[in-house]
Parts: C-alpha cells; sequence; structure tokens
C-alpha cells in the first residue's frame, strides 16, 4: 500500500485486493454483481458501479447502451442519479467500479469517463463532503481517492459560473 499526493488530494495505491479493507471489497463485490444487470449488446463491455449511502444502504448501477450511441448511460452516472431520485437526504461515502467483457470472468481495469467523473464531482459538491472512489488500476492493483475531485482535477463547478 503506498499513498500518494497529486493536486492536493491523496489517493491510495494497493499491490493486491486483499490488501483493502473488507468493506472496500465488500462494495467492489456489489460492483462486480451489478455488471450482471448491464445491457450492452454493442459494446459488450459491461460495467457495474456500487454506492454505499451513509446509512450503510449500497445502491448498484450498471451501464445501459442504445443503438442511437449517445442515448445510453454509463453505470455510474445510472446509481448516482437514482440515489439523487430516491436517496435525496442521504450522502454518498464511497463508490466503486468493476467491468468485464461480456464472455469472460476476468475484471478488468477502468475509470470513469468525464461526464461521469463530472457528474461524481457535482455530487461530492452538492453534499458538501468527500466521496471516496475505488477502481482496479493494473492487473493485481487498486486505487481508493479521499475525494472525486482528484480524478477531475481542472474541474468546472458552481464557482466556475
Amino acid at each position: 500500500m503506498l499513498t500518494k499526493t497529486l493536486k492536493n488530494e491523496s489517493y491510495t495505491e494497493y499491490q493486491s485486493e486483499k490488501e483493502l479493507p473488507q468493506e472496500d471489497i465488500e462494495l467492489l463485490q456489489h460492483a462486480r454483481d451489478a455488471c450482471k444487470s448491464s445491457y450492452s449488446p454493442y459494446s459488450n463491455f459491461q460495467v457495474g458501479v456500487a454506492v454505499r449511502l451513509g446509512s450503510g444502504k449500497i445502491v448498484r448501477g450498471s451501464n445501459q447502451e442504445n443503438a442511437a450511441y449517445p442515448s445510453g448511460l454509463c453505470a455510474e452516472r445510472v446509481a448516482l442519479f437514482h440515489v439523487g431520485s430516491n436517496y435525496p437526504n442521504e450522502k454518498i461515502l464511497q463508490i466503486a467500479v468493476a467491468a468485464k467483457r461480456a464472455e469472460e470472468s476476468e475484471f478488468l481495469p477502468v475509470t470513469p469517463c468525464g461526464s461521469c467523473r463530472q457528474v461524481m464531482l457535482e455530487s461530492e459538491n452538492k453534499q458538501d463532503q468527500p466521496i471516496e472512489f475505488i477502481m482496479r488500476s493494473g492487473k493485481n492493483s487498486w486505487i481508493k481517492t479521499q475525494s472525486c475531485k482528484i480524478l477531475l482535477p481542472f474541474s468546472f463547478d458552481a464557482s466556475s459560473l
């Protein structure tokens, strides 16, 4: 385990999933399970997300594609918009993401797209509290951020308006 700082935000890199706290491993399993509900007949790339709320509730999301590509939605936004609609007063504590190819069992390194990073940052700003983010970064390595801000260092937020 190695903690690093980038743009005044810290993250920790783990060389094995086993180094992660048990609570994080459980959240990752929820993200993996969320991949099963992915609708991805075009890319065959299944993405699942698990969001831990302040109450302890876990909300899942998966990518939902459409033949008209811009009409689909990423797993992160599916989960976060569900939280905003159904649990508007709950704080989001953590987000974990997992991804794999449809016909394979191995999970792959994945990072959120720019739109998802912006939505995560907006969620963090809205609740005025950082959200931890967990993602696979290599064959056996994992990154855990202390805030979503590190994922979008030159971000656009309310202070930009």
